[in-house]
């Protein structure tokens, strides 16, 4: 294997194939604008009419949050620590199954637009506006974290233009969201998985034919140590351990899945809610698969590299950038298909950016303006819509610059999800699992729950843990020969493993730092619900929360575990579920005809539930 090695930059095919997936995406938001008379009211640009069917919602909830932040991160982070990360095969299941079992019977049957608004018919209006505030300031960061970086990591090594990216992207992606709303936003996720699929797969396939055959990728990384799935140590300070990823991070994704907009917004626009639950269980198989890429291409970089770590070795300047290293190294003889991986990257980063744009459309317009300007007819709610998609497109432009602060990609956005999803999650709980929550336990639960999640959180940016608790796997560079005279992309420092804008140096460790702020980062969620579920539980006892008389549609009841059995009862099974009579053979989601009948006497039942 020869150390010096050139590998190679980008050709004109593969901005071709990189401006190609660009106006596809933007081709299917004019499509969508255009099509069947376009969006007449706020409800087709929100919710596509709620007539979406179960795969390609399936296909968009997988491409969501399967940014480039898991393109580019994953591989690197199994690089590093080993493929211990593949547990979250079990954590993706856990996730799916509290999320459709639990939260979307709930959400369906009310009918919603915001998930927020369901804060409002459990508790109150307060609650529901804290929700939504928390949920807008969350999903701004973690966008700007997404835009920034594949650009980043792509600028150092292909050469690629740092902010003209960062700009195309923001662009592109509030074009085609604010034209064709949810359904532009849904189909373009399909392409874009399609895309993201091709990119890995021609990764993994080119490098079994350069390391000799699969085999052999294995061999390296088990005499690497890198096949290091079983590690049960249940010390909760180890970053990642077996039952870290599944409690952990069964907390954090759920909290991604169960209430985040992005993520309900989609399910709930469904038809029914079979085909609710349906797209649930079919983004499963979605997950799975790119996990497994992402891992395979993880131990790709390994046994490619394994003499010779581009990271320390100072080719490259961040860990996140092995896999575009990888890229131009391997494929570099085939023109125009490490343009396919940086599409397959920013595919990722279109499709997570575009739901979060049309979620915050969506929580403004239902939470924020709709409540206040009760005279606005569905056209103009159509216009505000849109017009909200422009604004937040370029508030999360601004956020890139921002996220440039930042340091590890995976773990920063994972670790924004744990400290604002956490006591969210907490929240919704609360609410739809524990009839006597009242709102003033809600409140004092949620502002505990972050205030917790917040201090560990913000600890661990200022205080990183010691490498004993992150286990980095050993990097070797005795392959490398040190006169390498190739394109010298970088010359920076050796990186530690976790480097934050915001850390503190040079000062003794004291026993808090290492060992509340060294928390694995996926607990940061786990601490958020809990603290939220039982102070609310305990404020709302002491403050007569068992008195109240509330609509049991708010609460999750044995009759939405049992529907899921209709299908054994020989009657008419279509309408077991429905929660209101159907006389003008409606269609199959009360959102629909009966909201408004239903809505006055939930607000009248809810008003007992006020402070």
């Amino acid at each position: 294997m020869d150390a010096r090695r050139d590998i190679g930059g980008f050709v004109v095919w593969d901005y071709v194939v990189f401006a190609g997936m660009l106006l596809i995406s933007a081709a299917i938001g004019v499509y969508y604008a255009l099509a069947g008379g376009g969006q007449q009211t706020s409800k087709d640009f929100l919710m596509g009419g709620r007539s979406m069917t179960a795969v390609p919602v399936a296909l968009s909830l997988t491409a969501s949050f399967m940014s480039a932040v898991t393109v580019l991160g994953t591989p690197s982070e199994v690089y590093r620590f080993g493929a211990i990360f593949s547990i979250f095969a079990i954590t993706y299941f856990l996730m799916v199954v509290i999320s459709a079992e639990i939260f979307l019977p709930v959400f369906y049957k009310l009918g919603i637009t915001s998930t927020y608004e369901y804060l409002e018919l459990r508790f109150n209006r307060f609650i529901r506006l804290c929700g939504t505030v928390f949920f807008i300031v969350q999903t701004i960061l973690y966008t700007g974290i997404v835009i920034y970086a594949p650009a980043l990591a792509l600028n150092q090594v292909t050469g690629f233009d740092l902010w003209g990216a960062v700009v195309a992207t923001g662009v592109v992606c509030t074009f085609y969201c604010t034209l064709g709303g949810l359904k532009a936003v849904v189909w373009t996720d399909v392409f874009q998985v399609g895309i993201m699929v091709a990119g890995f797969a021609s990764v993994i396939i080119q490098a079994s034919m350069v390391q000799g055959g699969f085999n052999r990728i294995l061999d390296d990384a088990y005499n690497g140590g890198r096949l290091n799935f079983w590690n049960f140590n249940p010390n909760p300070l180890q970053r990642h351990t077996f039952w870290t990823i599944i409690i952990g991070g069964t907390f954090t994704w759920t909290s991604i899945y169960g209430i985040n907009q992005s993520q309900v917004q989609r399910y709930i626009s469904c038809k029914s809610r079979f085909q609710g639950k349906l797209s649930l269980y079919i983004n499963l198989l979605g997950l799975w698969v790119i996990l497994t890429c992402s891992v395979l291409c993880g131990l790709a970089l390994y046994s490619r590299y394994r003499e010779c770590d581009p990271w320390t070795s100072k080719k490259i300047s961040e860990a996140d950038q092995l896999m575009p290293y990888l890229v131009l190294d391997i494929l570099q003889d085939f023109p125009g298909v490490p343009g396919l991986f940086v599409a397959c990257a920013y595919s990722g980063t279109l499709s997570t950016v575009s739901s979060s744009i049309n979620a915050l459309a969506a929580v403004t317009v239902e939470d924020l303006i709709k409540p206040h300007f009760t005279s606005l007819s569905e056209r103009s709610l159509s216009w505000v819509s849109q017009g909200m998609s422009v604004l937040f497109g370029a508030l999360c432009i601004g956020m890139a610059a921002v996220a440039s602060l930042m340091g590890a990609l995976l773990q920063a956005a994972l670790s924004i999800f744990g400290m604002i999803g956490g006591p969210l999650l907490g929240l919704f709980s609360l609410g739809i699992l524990v009839p006597f929550a009242n709102s003033l336990g809600a409140l004092i639960g949620l502002l505990a729950g972050f205030t917790m999640s917040l201090w560990v959180g913000i600890g661990a940016q200022l205080y990183p843990p010691l490498p004993e608790r992150t286990l980095p796997l050993s990097l070797e560079t005795y392959g490398c020969n040190k006169t390498y005279n190739g394109t010298d992309l970088m010359t920076t420092t050796e990186m530690p493993f976790y480097t934050s804008a915001f850390e503190i140096h040079n000062i003794e460790r004291t026993p808090l730092m290492d060992n509340w702020y060294s928390l694995s980062y996926l607990y940061f969620s786990t601490i958020g619900t809990l603290t939220t579920l039982l102070v609310g539980i305990l404020i709302s006892l002491a403050t007569g929360g068992r008195k109240q008389n509330l609509d049991s549609r708010v609460l999750l009841t044995k009759e939405d575990f049992l529907s899921n059995f209709s299908f054994l009862k020989k009657q008419n099974h279509d309408l077991s579920y429905k929660s209101h009579p159907v006389e003008d053979g409606g269609t199959d989601n009360p959102a629909f005809n009966h909201m408004e009948l239903n809505s006055t006497d939930l607000n009248a039942k809810a008003k007992g539930t006020r402070l």
